[in-house]
């Protein structure tokens, strides 16, 4: 039989589990994912490099996902004019995950420079209500893990450090966060707990974050502190595409299109990037985007 504290210690897979340092101002999550790479990997069949690249983008979407105080999703994406022209990971606050690289089927490298470098990164977080949020930073450092880094480091919003591993077919992360003054203070001492937990995070291999079970990875960190791991909610793959999306994005291809469309097709098809969903419009389905037909109306 298994005891609790073998329970906490196994390594669960698709799932994000949060801890709280019960001494310190800070917080934490872990996120482990395995059917959800194996899932987008067999819809999109991507060279290993960009296949790996798509799991740190995944795993650091749904970090960042978790942050969010309201109903929405956070997208991390990334532009540039190396062998990735775009890949993006979008998380909502239910935890369901989408991902695609696009434009990056020939690419031959595993180097983040040459699938990336250069390029922007843009963090957009869409709630159900309210305006959109969108920031913009340069790729830096040689890593994604970096790259958010140095966006965090830039904005006003709480100290926050990032690290993330992909092999293709598993992926991790964990985040550091310091939270709002509670239990300390004094800003020196607020300061050297964030050092020193950065500090040991570091010496955390990639392999021991895919590799190991939440409560053995902690306790290797940070067994000299007092910390509280919370319950898993597990995370998984499911698009957010519907046919009212995609009647929405037909929309702004313009009647005059459409119209061609279907007089030499009989119906507009529509396939979803991320999961290859096919959508399929006659004219009768499309009676709110057409108005009369001109040729109809003239008697």
């Amino acid at each position: 039989m298994t005891t609790p504290t073998e329970l906490f210690a196994i390594r669960h897979a698709d799932g994000k589990r949060r801890f709280l340092f019960e001494n310190m101002d800070l917080r934490g999550e872990i996120v482990h994912l395995d059917q959800v790479i194996t899932d987008v990997s067999a819809i999109h069949n991507y060279p290993s490099g960009v296949s790996r690249l798509l799991g740190e983008f995944m795993v650091a979407a749904v970090l960042l996902a978790s942050t969010l105080k309201f109903r929405g999703s956070l997208t991390v994406q990334a532009r540039s004019d190396r062998q990735v022209p775009l890949i993006m990971a979008e998380c909502s606050s239910e935890l369901t995950v989408r991902a695609i690289a696009r434009g990056a089927e020939a690419a031959t490298s595993d180097s983040f420079e040459d699938l990336l470098g250069g390029g922007q990164l843009v963090l957009t977080v869409t709630p159900e209500r309210g305006k959109r949020y969108q920031g913009i930073v340069p790729l830096t450092g040689g890593s994604l893990a970096s790259s958010l880094d140095s966006y965090f480091s830039q904005s006003e919003q709480l100290q926050t450090r990032l690290q993330l591993s992909s092999d293709g077919d598993r992926a991790a992360g964990l985040l550091l966060q310091q939270l709002p003054p509670q239990l300390e203070t004094s800003v020196d001492n607020r300061q050297e707990h964030w050092d020193r937990a950065c500090m040991l995070a570091a010496t955390l291999s990639a392999e021991e974050l895919i590799q190991l079970g939440d409560a053995t990875l902690l306790h290797r960190l940070y067994h000299e502190e007092v910390i509280r791991l919370f319950d898993l909610e597990p995370v998984r793959f499911r698009c957010s595409c519907s046919q009212d999306r995609t009647l929405a994005a037909l929309a702004t291809i313009g009647e005059s299109e459409i119209r061609d469309i279907l007089s030499e097709q009989g119906a507009v098809t529509m396939d979803c990037e991320f999961c290859n969903q096919r959508y399929t419009f006659r004219e009768a389905d499309l009676r709110g985007l057409l108005g009369p037909d001109e040729d109809a109306a003239i008697h």
